[in-house]
């Protein structure tokens, strides 16, 4: 049974040892780096498909190497070498790599490999199919890469479950920690894509907005933009981190996850498996709704997500309920990575206490009654705050983050 610790509003959560952020590392469209992401997120909306530029993943893996390694694995490296780094270093945090574990989730891979080589199959012929086909594409080679890159030791796993898969990688990461099985998680997830089929793909099914712009919760949006990058966390034991002196971002109070069971693309009316997650999520960390004053939504610019997910805020936090903001109107939708972004936003919006605008929004749907913050970034103390990611597949995934108390 797990041991049970006190919770911000005098509850009791459920989680065990107490889990704190203590490195932040991110590749995004609007920036690499943590300090440029969150400039970005400040920011205006860039023009066009949302792609990471000027990435040196080369640095890492030498000029050879790299030409091996699939550019959703490189996002992951560089982003995990910053967090490392920003959390003080290998030597700071491995005291015994064994209970160091990984987990790096994505939606779809190597994607961008596979099929670069399809192409070589059908135009050249079975034998010039590249050897470095299968660890180049397969989901795990991010998370495989980190653990052989640093000696981590611990479980080393991948979280598929398509734009889900950050939320899930962070949420299951901490919870290695606070039952014990390891002192120190690198989580996170990472995509890369940005392929010709891919996006015709998702254009085809009416999924990506027709005018290129990401306008989340606005009376007229009509898809999402598609985008890449990646994120990555250090999560670790508190008391742990309190001992070496470390930064701490923010403390993973809580998490939960959730299915759907309605429909492989569409979400749940009135968001039945979001309203479920968030609660089950605000269990976890022993805290009522009453004590969330900001969630950073899924928010992904299409009709019924954004319609699906506020209904289900109100629900849970009723209106105008919490602070919400969705950081995709400057990201777009990266798919298996935007979890992982958005929990970086979230940690960063912690340390920094304040809340990026929701780009993009300009005139509110009239049927979303939350308050979703436009215009400025907004002041706020910190307090426990969620960040929600839902995918295809009825994937519901929710994260309880707050200042350590």
């Amino acid at each position: 049974m797990l041991a049970v610790h006190p919770s911000p509003d005098g509850r009791e959560g459920l989680q065990g040892r107490r889990v704190v952020v203590t490195g932040v590392g991110v590749v995004a469209p609007c920036g690499i780096g943590r300090d440029a992401f969150w400039s970005g997120l400040l920011g205006a909306a860039p023009e066009g498909p949302r792609r990471v530029e000027g990435l040196d993943a080369a640095a890492i893996f030498g000029p050879k190497e790299i030409r091996r390694v699939d550019r959703f694995t490189q996002f992951a490296a560089v982003a995990a070498a910053e967090a490392v780094d920003d959390a003080g270093g290998v030597s700071s945090i491995a005291s015994d790599p064994d209970r160091i574990g990984v987990i790096v989730g994505t939606g779809v891979g190597g994607i961008e490999t596979l099929e670069e080589q399809i192409k070589v199959l059908l135009e050249r012929g079975p034998r010039r199919v590249s050897p470095f086909l299968v660890p180049m594409m397969m989901g795990n080679r991010a998370a495989a890469d980190i653990s052989m890159r640093y000696g981590f030791r611990g479980p080393c796993e991948t979280t598929v479950t398509a734009c889900a898969a950050g939320t899930h990688s962070v949420a299951n990461g901490a919870r290695l920690v606070a039952t014990g099985r390891c002192d120190v998680v690198i989580a996170g997830s990472a995509e890369a894509a940005m392929t010709d089929t891919s996006v015709a793909g998702f254009t085809n099914m009416t999924a990506t907005s027709t005018t290129g712009v990401s306008m989340p919760f606005d009376v007229k949006r009509d898809g999402f933009v598609m985008g890449e990058g990646g994120a990555i966390l250090v999560l670790e034991e508190l008391e742990q981190a309190v001992a070496r002196g470390a930064k701490i971002y923010a403390e993973v109070m809580g998490g939960a996850s959730t299915a759907d069971a309605h429909h492989i693309t569409a979400p749940a009316p009135q968001g039945l498996g979001a309203v479920s997650c968030m609660e089950l999520a605000l269990v976890d960390a022993g805290i009522s709704a009453e004590a969330v004053t900001h969630i950073n939504a899924h928010g992904t610019s299409t009709p019924a997500n954004d319609l699906a997910e506020s209904q289900a805020i109100v629900k849970v936090f009723g209106t105008p309920g919490p602070a919400v903001t969705s950081i995709k109107g400057i990201t777009g939708h990266s798919l298996g990575a935007a979890g992982s972004l958005e929990a970086a936003a979230l940690a960063l919006t912690i340390e920094r206490s304040l809340i990026p605008p929701t780009v993009g929004l300009t005139e509110q749907d009239p049927e979303i009654t939350i308050e979703v913050v436009r215009g400025e970034p907004r002041a706020w103390t910190p307090a426990p705050a969620l960040s929600n990611s839902f995918g295809f597949g009825g994937h519901n995934g929710s994260l309880v983050m707050g200042p350590v108390g």
